[in-house]
């Protein structure tokens, strides 16, 4: 019973701990940190975007081959 208590308080008190820590050493603060991550999904989706219209670009552009090679 003892060994549970003490793993069950350790764990708390780790938890505590490293929240703390996180909290001091955090480099932005909360607001700065959302804005930031926000921007980086931005970006993340405009590339995710511009390669699938390239993509979508050049596979048209092979089907469009395709089908004159069927044609003739």
């Amino acid at each position: 019973m003892r060994k549970a208590i003490a793993f069950t308080f350790g764990a708390v008190l780790g938890g505590v701990l490293g929240g703390l820590a996180a909290l001091l050493l955090a480099p932005h603060s909360g607001k700065e940190l959302r804005s930031a991550i926000q921007q980086q999904v931005n970006n993340i989706q405009i590339e995710i975007k511009e390669a699938a219209q390239k993509k979508r670009a050049e596979l048209e552009e092979q089907l469009e081959l395709l089908i004159e090679q069927k044609k003739s």
